[in-house]
């Protein structure tokens, strides 16, 4: 006959399941051991035992403290024992974390993307000249092209403009020159041509005969 047989569900739960039942069930006796010496000794063993799962992790120090943290998250924060890094608490691990802020600096907008906003910061910084007055013209036509790419309407260039200057900080004013922007069918043009290049290369791929 067999004895002792367990099953998962009168088992206690895993608390860090990639190591495993074994490491959890060392962890369980390290707790129960009173003498402090010996228990401090085991504790030592455990992190051996888990730094041997990884071995070519096992000497990198960040490692090592990530070791000791999850050796007494996986007691429960029941283990007392000395340990080389600062004891992480139960608290501190059911901490919200802080909320990540958004990568744009101008949602509003969020349609010209963080590149524009880059390119617009460049070109204040450059010295007054046509490179400079060329390279704000390039970048109000490329904003007025992902204008157009996010909404198939028709746009003034005075609405860009506009943008422009509230990108800028009031630094670029394009309002106050006669020249305009591309028109919106030329911009569009070269991406419709692209795109039927690419679906005529598709196409002969296709109907391409094997041999």
């Amino acid at each position: 006959m067999i004895y002792n047989l367990e099953y998962n569900s009168e088992r206690s739960k895993l608390i860090i399941p990639e190591y495993g039942r074994h490491i959890q069930k060392m962890e369980e006796y390290a707790v129960s051991i009173e003498d402090d010496k010996e228990r401090n000794e085991v504790a030592n063993s455990v992190i051996a035992v888990m730094g041997n799962l990884n071995p070519h992790l096992r000497d990198v120090p960040d490692f090592q403290h990530k070791l000791w943290d999850q050796l007494f998250i996986i007691s429960d924060f029941k283990l007392d024992v000395e340990s080389p890094f600062p004891k992480p608490s139960r608290e501190k691990l059911q901490e919200s974390p802080e909320p990540m802020a958004y990568p744009q600096n101008h949602p509003k907008y969020r349609f010209y993307g963080n590149n524009i906003k880059r390119m617009i910061d460049e070109a204040i910084k450059m010295e007054d000249g046509d490179l400079k007055e060329g390279l704000i013209f390039t970048i109000a036509n490329h904003m007025k092209k992902c204008y157009l790419n996010w909404n198939k309407d028709t746009v003034e260039d005075t609405a860009i403009f506009d943008h422009l200057y509230e990108l800028s900080d009031g630094k670029i004013n394009l309002n106050k020159k006669d020249e305009d922007l591309t028109e919106a069918s030329n911009l569009l043009r070269s991406k419709k041509r692209h795109s039927s290049n690419n679906n005529n290369n598709k196409s002969k791929k296709k109907h391409r005969k094997r041999y």
